[in-house]
């Protein structure tokens, strides 16, 4: 099958060095959410200098922007992320050896995911040039996907709701097309104050917060029979006292909630507060919850899926090198036994491709959607305008997540090769997109019948800005 956006596809191969150098820029700064200045920066100015107009810090956060080329309809958006996890840092080879000891690292591969919609921003925009055809071109740069969901603070300011689609990819260990939603997320601090004593002269004279604490997640471990059977509850103790013999006077956790439907959230979330609140009556302590961020589940668009499918057949699925292939054998053996037949069979994957190592095929969409186990503040764009994403193979198959394996992929010519994939792909769509309105128009009808005409209302409060101290 022949690409319909010749020109911009090729434009992208012409730009591939570039667009590699640049993916690795962003692997070796490898900036934490809401902090990703040095990255944000690059991506904006690269975009500058392919002629879009961009307008940085909107919603409230110095590294979120919006890029804009073209002028009329349609209105095509695509999603970036650049945030980095904390303690995966790694060099770009297949064993363990920490690139900054301690330090974060790409184990999401949103280095990849950056300037791969760059590239289809860029490919997009460049067909159309070419064909002097009139629409609109935007390229969102989202910071903190990971932890703060920066998505959600820029669909509460009504960005996404200017696009008539929005289109975006993440790495993966599989070429295809996303199915099914997420869960909803709430992400919380939880900080109990009580009163410090010495811990064996006269500890009745104390109120401890770190009893009050250990009270409150006793309780949600409870909670968790009696929770939806896909929900889920993490957290980790951010601040557990000082030293053992004083009565701890602060107790803190980071809590993240999750539930298939936005619904499901909001009570389970007034039952975690419950186990906060009664802890702290029985410790005799006061207890404050502040609110991190709050997103919805992700609403599919099978019409959206469809093209992209089609686009993703067209352009076909990366060209692996043996020394690829080496490179992923050899990080295998650092899986856990059983760990790439568990990602085959979660992920659905037929069994002809069971014998690929890195997948070099493009993977049918199965009949019975697949829910994400996960959560992704894509999520909220999608509740604002007709939205897909494709997963590109960025790393060989059973590769763990957030991972030191994922950040070394991410870093060298395996991540490369589907990143720029998924751009042509991306730009195919958005093309697509562009100069057929029936193809639009039902990925709009879609949007409708499953919104039911409702607005989009963000679920983190109104005036509540982005948590830039949750890392101190």
């Amino acid at each position: 099958m022949t690409v319909k956006a010749q020109k911009g596809l090729r434009y992208i191969d012409e730009k591939s060095e570039f667009l590699t150098r640049l993916s690795d820029e962003i692997w070796g700064y490898a900036e934490l959410g809401l902090r990703e200045y040095k990255s944000a920066e690059c991506l904006a100015k690269a975009l500058e200098e392919e002629g879009f107009t961009v307008r940085r810090g909107v919603a409230g956060m110095p590294t979120a922007f919006e890029a804009t080329w073209g002028e009329g309809s349609p209105v095509i958006g695509f999603l970036a992320e650049y945030d980095a996890l904390p303690g995966v840092s790694q060099k770009a080879i297949p064993v363990r050896e920490e690139l900054v000891p301690g330090g974060p690292g790409h184990g999401c591969g949103h280095n990849l995911l950056g300037v791969g919609s760059l590239a289809a921003a860029i490919g997009l925009k460049h067909e159309m040039e070419s064909r002097k055809i009139k629409g609109t071109v935007k390229y969102f740069g989202c910071p903190a996907e990971e932890n703060f969901s920066g998505k959600a603070f820029m669909a509460r300011e009504g960005l996404f709701s200017a696009c008539d689609a929005c289109i975006t990819w993440h790495a993966g260990a599989f070429n295809r097309v996303k199915t099914g939603s997420s869960l909803a997320n709430n992400a919380m601090n939880v900080t109990f104050y009580g009163r410090t004593a010495h811990a064996a002269g006269d500890p009745y004279n104390g109120r401890s917060a770190l009893d009050a604490l250990q009270l409150m997640n006793l309780g949600v471990e409870f909670l968790r029979e009696h929770m939806p059977p896909r929900a889920r509850i993490h957290y980790v103790i951010t601040d557990g006292g000082m030293q053992p013999n004083v009565v701890p006077a602060r107790a803190s956790a980071w809590y993240l909630i999750r539930s298939p439907e936005r619904e499901q959230v909001d009570e389970l979330y007034r039952r975690v507060l419950n186990c906060a609140y009664g802890a702290a009556q029985m410790t005799d302590t006061r207890c404050e919850i502040e609110l991190i961020k709050a997103i919805w589940n992700v609403l599919p668009n099978d019409s959206l899926g469809d093209l992209l499918e089609e686009c993703f057949e067209r352009v076909g699925p990366p060209k692996f090198s043996a020394e690829d292939l080496a490179f992923a054998e050899e990080i295998s053996k650092t899986f856990a036994p059983g760990q790439r037949e568990a990602v085959l069979k979660k992920a659905g994957i037929p069994t002809e491709f069971w014998g690929q190592i890195l997948n070099d095929t493009v993977i049918p969409r199965p009949e019975t959607p697949l829910d994400s186990d996960g959560s992704t503040d894509v999520a909220d764009c999608s509740w604002c305008c007709p939205t897909n994403e494709i997963s590109a193979a960025c790393h060989a198959i059973g590769t763990p997540g957030h991972s030191w394996q994922y950040t070394a992929q991410a870093g060298m010519s395996i991540g490369h090769k589907g990143m720029l994939t998924a751009g042509k792909v991306m730009a195919e769509a958005g093309f697509v997109l562009m100069t057929e309105p029936d193809v639009l128009r039902r990925c709009k009808e879609e949007f409708l019948r499953r919104t039911g005409g409702k607005k989009y209302v963000c679920a983190i409060p109104e005036g509540q800005g982005p948590k830039f101290d949750q890392f101190k």
